[in-house]
């Protein structure tokens, strides 16, 4: 086992299956695969491939960050639901990001970190330097062009994933599982929850309003 143990990012909030390995402060592999589906059958053989090739192995892993959204609701339980295997199988941390808060990684001072929303609205929140993002009350939802006149009047830069769409955006970002991945490193672990999908709103799906039939014998 390496005495310096690894960080592992992962995500799959959205069309993309990503991973990285962070050592210390140094990115020693990374892969972000764009994919519409098939994320849940590629995201372990793709995190295998990456300690591969770093000579590393399971027993490296010191703690995982996994991206926790907003995004898409089959994507986002895919990647939350391997980190938390993976942190029950290990006896390692798992670390909800959200994606405000990797959005704001490594950069300098405040910034209005927007997500992709239904309707071709945003997601937005102010995010400042060291801060997490606990609650979707400190979410907005926006037209895109509010985001951009908020951006603007609050005086600070706009920063979106590429998938947004949106043409302004500060830069550069990190990319998402580095991002994710630096961010856990610096988290108090024993002070974090277990990581959880964060939804802005509650699912569409509502339970059936007609009663279950009688099991039989």
């Amino acid at each position: 086992m390496r005495p310096d143990r690894l960080v592992l990012g992962i995500d799959t909030s959205a069309a993309h299956c990503a991973a990285a390995l962070l050592c210390k402060d140094r990115i020693l592999a990374a892969r972000d695969e764009g994919m519409d589906r098939g994320q849940a059958e590629r995201l372990m053989p793709l995190i295998e491939g990456l300690l591969a090739e770093v000579g590393a192995d399971w027993a490296d892993l010191g703690r995982i960050g996994v991206g926790t959204g907003p995004g898409n609701f089959t994507g986002l339980r895919i990647a939350v639901a391997a980190a938390r295997g993976l942190s029950l199988s290990l006896g390692v941390p798992a670390i909800g990001v959200t994606g405000f808060d990797w959005l704001a990684e490594g950069q300098e001072g405040p910034v209005l970190a927007c997500l992709p929303a239904p309707q071709g609205r945003l997601h937005a929140r102010l995010v400042r330097p060291g801060d997490v993002c606990v609650s979707a009350a400190e979410v907005k939802t926006l037209r895109a062009e509010e985001g951009l006149a908020l951006a603007r009047d609050l005086g600070l830069p706009l920063v979106a994933p590429p998938w947004a769409g949106l043409d302004r955006a500060a830069a550069p970002l990190l990319p998402v599982a580095e991002a994710i991945a630096r961010a856990a490193a610096r988290r108090d672990a024993a002070a974090e929850p277990r990581p959880a999908p964060f939804y802005i709103r509650p699912a569409d799906a509502a339970p059936a309003r007609e009663a279950a039939p009688p099991l039989l014998d």
